[in-house]
């Protein structure tokens, strides 16, 4: 019998450690800094997360873990390649919303350092979680606050119901996870997911079909969780109503952290039913894209919340994209040689870090238009370059990375190799449903595009009046708001001055710069991603 005694290796865990201790550290300083101190409480935290990813230098060789049985037979935790790159997305993410959230006055500054420090460490264990305890609580603890984030705009019946229909979904799949995790471990015995794997492949009877029932329930959690369609309908609402940087951080930690415990799950814990999960992922991908790509195309210039519900609405489509690999990983993974598979993962995994980037840069350029024009319509956007050119290069950077053209260099590779997967497994039809939806997000990005260089309507706050009279230099008010006695036309306020805080304009600048930067050189993610998973 195997010794439980287990060994810990601190500088494996640091990734980890130090976001969840910062939380504690935050929450604690907030009871005794004056209020006009606060502020500062930001910056800790953003350094917190830098410091956090600065760890992961020490850790690159990709052959770590820790929590392990004697003799290291068996282990909780690995810090391999595949973890690295996640927490390093996962920690990247959390410093740029933590500049996104530090001019954001409306929202009480303890609990909501305390709460996204919290969901970060839970995202940054999630990668490097080897069993299925441990994954679902680390899935557990990255949900579980954002729920709060989602709602902690006090007063905001939007942000309440928001965070109702998240908090309703998400507590639906924990409850199917754990219905499916216990059949699974009833019928292996076994919660590690190398043996679990072992254990699939040797059950027979009606343990068999307990099994079975256990992996389609454990992925129809993750399903939910990952706002796969048709389990989708929670995050148009969700993203809209909750407060843009948490919006930001769904988008991207949140997607992130819930792909990579549901490659965990497939490639390695259920590859012995890869003939099942494959092709189920191969429909989900499919429908999940369509839907995704449909909605944001019915997105109207004119509404309220049209530009984050846009997002929204292409954060399912790209979450479409991102199941394309792993469908295809379920052949590599049944023929037996793990480099098939390594491959299609590190591709999701490169397509994952490409649409963080530039989607937490696409919500950034919102969060500057939305401190003058604060009802978020995508007309606001029309006539940004005459105002503000700078940014309306940025989001058309973005926005054509997102839709794969040039000079989007990395968002075209990105596609380019998911299309490749899907060619390479002999998946024809996922790759012709694929350029599809890819023609279709062309129309609404490069409409979004069209709109930042089109003449500003005369009469209309917009970009070119709220949002484009923002200058340089801290804020006097609240986000978005409009000073009191300013004058109003029509379509919204007008020449209404805005400046804009260092962190919004570090954050725009940072996802620009690693935009441009992966575009020169994007094969080395997809190479360094390609590790030691399996």
């Amino acid at each position: 019998m195997p010794s439980l005694v287990q060994s810990v290796d601190w500088t494996a865990l640091t990734p980890v450690v130090i976001p969840a201790a910062l939380a504690l550290a935050v929450l604690v300083a907030d009871l005794f800094l004056p209020a006009d101190r606060k502020a500062l409480l930001g910056w800790v935290a953003a350094a917190g997360f830098a410091a956090a990813a600065a760890t992961l230098i020490p850790l690159r060789d990709g052959h770590r873990s820790t929590f392990c049985q004697t003799g290291g037979a068996s282990c909780s935790y690995a810090a391999d390649h595949f973890t690295l790159v996640i927490q390093a997305l996962v920690l990247g993410g959390g410093l740029l919303t933590a500049l996104l959230s530090i001019s954001t006055d409306d929202l009480p500054v303890g609990e909501y350092w305390f709460l996204l420090l919290s969901s970060a460490a839970g995202a940054a264990l999630l990668p490097a979680s080897r069993d299925l305890a441990t994954l679902l609580v680390a899935l557990e603890v990255t949900t579980l606050p954002a729920f709060a984030l989602v709602a902690l705009r006090r007063g905001d019946r939007l942000a309440s119901e928001a965070a109702l229909k998240f908090f309703l979904s998400s507590v639906t799949a924990t409850a199917v996870s754990l219905l499916g995790i216990s059949f699974v471990y009833a019928a292996t015995g076994t919660l590690n997911l190398a043996q679990v794997a072992d254990g699939l492949g040797h059950v027979s009877g009606q343990l068999d079909t307990l099994a079975k029932a256990g992996a389609a329930l454990t992925l129809v959690g993750f399903a939910f969780k990952l706002a796969v369609a048709p389990f989708h309908f929670w995050v148009p609402d969700t993203y809209a109503g909750a407060p843009l940087p948490v919006a930001a951080y769904l988008s991207v930690v949140g997607k992130a952290a819930g792909f990579s415990g549901l490659i965990l799950v497939t490639v390695v814990a259920f590859r012995p039913y890869h003939d099942v999960w494959g092709p189920a992922v191969g429909v989900l991908a499919a429908l999940t894209m369509t839907v995704g790509n449909v909605g944001a195309l019915r997105q109207r210039t004119d509404t309220a919340r049209s530009a984050v519900r846009l997002l929204a609405w292409s954060s399912i489509g790209q979450a479409g994209y991102l199941l394309v690999p792993l469908a295809a990983a379920s052949s590599a993974t049944g023929t037996g040689p793990k480099a098939g598979a390594a491959h299609e993962i590190g591709t999701t995994v490169a397509y994952a870090l490409m649409y963080s980037v530039v989607n937490l840069g696409a919500f950034a350029v919102a969060a500057l238009v939305s401190r003058g024009a604060p009802e978020g319509r995508l007309d606001d956007y029309r006539g940004l370059f005459a105002s503000r050119p700078l940014a309306a290069l940025a989001l058309g950077f973005f926005l054509l990375c997102l839709a794969g053209l040039p000079p989007g260099v990395i968002g075209l590779f990105a596609k380019v190799a998911v299309f490749s997967s899907a060619v390479g497994a002999q998946h024809g039809w996922l790759a012709v449903i694929m350029a599809v939806n890819v023609v279709i997000a062309l129309v609404y990005y490069v409409r979004w595009t069209g709109l930042l260089f089109a003449p500003p309507a005369e009469g209309v706050g917009g970009a070119g009046s709220g949002a484009g009279a923002a200058s340089a230099g801290g804020s006097a008010g609240a986000p978005g708001s409009v000073p009191a006695g300013a004058p109003v036309a029509a379509g919204g306020p007008v020449a209404v001055a805005v400046r804009t805080p260092v962190g919004l304009t570090a954050a725009i600048a940072l996802t620009a710069v690693a935009g441009i930067v992966l575009s020169g050189a994007p094969q080395i993610v997809l190479r360094y991603a390609q590790g030691t998973l399996l």
